[in-house]
């Protein structure tokens, strides 16, 4: 096979290149590696054709002109065609901005799109290939980024996911991130931790919390813990550091601010007003 593999630097907490390369395969080649990503790899197929199949999803034929996507933590199986095998050119994406961006298009609900060579978002994608070739520099770097974000707007202009599943997966983030946050509060969880469990960054975290509960994720994961805190000072006589700890306050301090804020109260007098 004749081909090329270059692996970038990873630079940005949010959006990244990680490596991008291109393929002309054999009759009936296969990649043979780890077929689970922790990336997203698109493809964008140049000639030829080949069979493409996702976890929970259908195999097909796609061609030159089609794109797919190997997804993150999806087992995925491709193959070029026995007399017309396929070539390619792939960008390996991470970020947890990328699962944001790619979460509304269509691309990430089917796997792959059909024909996209005449409009704009693969306009987008062939010059970040080209731009990826450039030598390193902070103007590359900031055309990079740029081009990045440009590519997933007409991504999600072009091909927008059904509104359907949108709110479904919506709805489930956010049943999962209250769920992280009932279980994981008293450890001393942070908002930035659970953008980590999830892979979304904070600004959408806060969008999901308002559509769906009117509230922001630091709230919620203030309530968690000062409730826990006055049901322990009503129900114990354990201290308030201890308390504190309890519910996931590194320092008495800190936890009597925001137990007053709260409450109205400090957590001593809070005790003292219900006879404790």
């Amino acid at each position: 096979m004749n081909g090329e593999y270059k692996t970038l630097a990873n630079k940005s907490f949010e959006s990244n290149v990680l490596f991008f390369g291109q393929e002309a395969c054999l009759p009936n080649y296969t990649y043979k590696g780890n077929n689970v990503r922790d990336s997203y790899v698109i493809h964008y197929i140049q000639e030829g054709k080949g069979t493409f199949a996702a976890a929970n999803h259908p195999a097909t034929v796609l061609k030159a002109g089609d794109i797919f996507i190997l997804p993150k933590g999806t087992p995925c199986f491709y193959q070029a065609d026995n007399d017309q095998p396929w070539k390619y050119f792939w960008i390996g994406f991470s970020g947890i901005r990328i699962e944001a961006m790619l979460s509304g298009s269509l691309l990430a609900q089917k796997c792959y799109l059909r024909q996209v060579q005449n409009g704009q978002f693969y306009a987008d994608l062939s010059e970040l290939y080209k731009v990826l070739h450039i030598p390193n520099s902070l103007i590359n770097d900031v055309l990079l980024g740029s081009l990045i974000y440009r590519m997933f707007y007409d991504l999600l202009r072009w091909y927008p996911a059904d509104a359907t599943n949108i709110k479904v997966k919506s709805t489930e983030q956010f049943n999962l991130a209250v769920s992280y946050l009932q279980e994981n509060y008293s450890t001393g969880c942070t908002i930035m931790d659970l953008c980590h469990y999830l892979n979304l960054s904070r600004s959408y975290l806060y969008t999901l919390f308002k559509t769906h509960a009117n509230t922001s994720p630091q709230k919620l994961l203030t309530k968690l813990r000062l409730e826990d805190a006055k049901q322990r000072l009503s129900t114990s006589n354990n201290s308030v550091q201890s308390i504190a700890n309890m519910v996931g306050y590194k320092d008495s301090f800190t936890f009597s601010k925001a137990f007053k804020r709260y409450s109205g109260a400090s957590p001593s007098y809070y005790r003292k007003s219900i006879g404790i």
